[in-house]
């Protein structure tokens, strides 16, 4: 099955909910736990799952994540018929950029084609979690379904963030509609809906012929909005449950989708607890990235002697902390924090120094900043409010740019 497959990885949304971390790159290009970019966990799961034949859809501020799939993704043997290929709007089909998931690929229909492929998986780039696709492909195949849509369980009053779908007793879909205001229940157990995870089984015929008489509808040109719920009358639409024991990967059930800052940090933030609900410690299913050559992570005394704190963190290479404490916090690579500075419950991007007696709490840090010595941040909100972008849940994100003083909040 993985032989005759193509994925194409949708990776070109704005990201406007995640700004500004989305000011200067794709939104599946976000730095995530340490050491990742988001889009890693999709890629690592086409890796594992033998997919070799891979697009990658881009669009907006797309030059971080073309560099990060050259520098860390380059590692299939084109002469063997592999690739990773980013793939931004070319206008083949017009002028207009991508209008849509379903445009993104119609678009793009000649590559589809040429790669002779049978089934098409279509992903999106921006959700963490791990799964086997190749044991969904297996399901597509076996039930003889036109159509095969990966499904997780939800709390109903979260479902209308979702397409929601119901099924019959062979999970066969019988309904499906996009982000109802009054999303239904599933059958037997009426607190929960049954909620679409944007992981797709086409065959490739049918896909094609899809999207050509969607371009020429009047349509939003959306998966989940107009191709799915105009086919399940009439086509064969299974739904794949995520999170079952089919498949090499370890059944965490765990999944994602971090369009928010406040749900981007929250999933950063479960990589911390006792037990984090996502197992990135399973040896034959690492989540691949690059990361440059740094020096290990180290602590080290402060000029006076006091010893650097650091209780239940994350920290990747090259990260120095000296005579600073950090509690419950995500340091990338090359983060610098100095004598009496102290940092709680927050992520710090690569090469930001926080310098001495200066705080910081419910904080996300961009690249390359510098906190000033004495600086506090994150604990008068009205404040923080004034000089940086504070989230509905109170989360402060300091962007480079934003206006930082030495001494300011004292």
């Amino acid at each position: 099955m993985q032989d005759k497959t193509i994925s194409i990885i949708l990776a070109g949304g704005v990201g406007s909910r995640l700004h500004p971390l989305t000011a200067e790159r794709a939104k599946p290009a976000v730095p995530f736990g340490g050491r990742y970019r988001i889009i890693d966990f999709t890629l690592s799961n086409c890796l594992h799952s033998g997919l070799r034949r891979i697009l990658v859809l881009t669009q907006y501020k797309s030059q971080s994540l073309q560099q990060h799939l050259r520098d860390g993704w380059s590692i299939y043997n084109s002469e063997l018929g592999e690739y990773i290929t980013p793939v931004p709007p070319q206008m083949r089909t017009g002028t207009s950029w991508y209008r849509g998931t379903a445009d993104a690929i119609y678009q793009n229909l000649n590559l589809l084609e040429d790669s002779g492929a049978e089934y098409a998986l279509i992903l999106s780039g921006d959700h963490i979690y791990r799964m086997d696709y190749a044991a969904m492909l297996q399901f597509h195949h076996d039930s003889g379904a036109d159509v095969t849509v990966a499904c997780l369980t939800v709390d109903l009053a979260e479902a209308s963030a979702f397409g929601v779908m119901t099924v019959d007793a062979r999970d066969r879909v019988v309904s499906f509609h996009e982000k109802p205001e009054r999303p239904r229940g599933i059958p037997d157990d009426p607190g929960h809906a049954l909620a679409s995870m944007g992981v797709y089984v086409f065959s490739a015929p049918l896909l094609t012929r899809l999207l050509e008489e969607d371009h020429g509808a009047n349509s939003a040109h959306d998966f989940g909005k107009d191709i799915l719920p105009a086919i399940v009358p009439t086509h064969h639409v299974a739904a794949y449950r995520f999170g079952g024991t089919s498949g090499r990967v370890t059944a965490d059930r765990y999944w994602r989708d971090v369009g928010t800052l406040d749900a981007y940090y929250e999933a950063n933030m479960d990589l911390l607890k006792p037990l984090p609900p996502i197992d990135l410690y399973q040896g034959d299913w690492p989540i691949r990235t690059y990361e440059g050559q740094h020096p290990p992570a180290r602590s080290v005394p402060g000029r006076s002697g006091r010893e650097a704190e650091i209780v239940n963190c994350i920290l990747a290479s090259g990260t120095l902390i000296i005579g600073g404490t950090v509690r419950h916090v995500i340091l990338f690579p090359s983060v610098r924090v100095e004598e009496g500075a102290v940092v709680e419950n927050s992520l710090l991007f690569q090469d930001v120094t926080v310098e001495e007696g200066a705080r910081l709490q419910n904080c996300i840090v961009e690249k390359g900043v510098t906190i000033p010595a004495g600086e506090r941040i994150g604990f008068d909100r009205t404040l923080d409010a004034q000089r940086f972008t504070v989230s509905e849940r109170g989360i402060v994100v300091v962007a480079r740019g934003d206006r930082l003083s030495r001494g300011a909040g004292r």
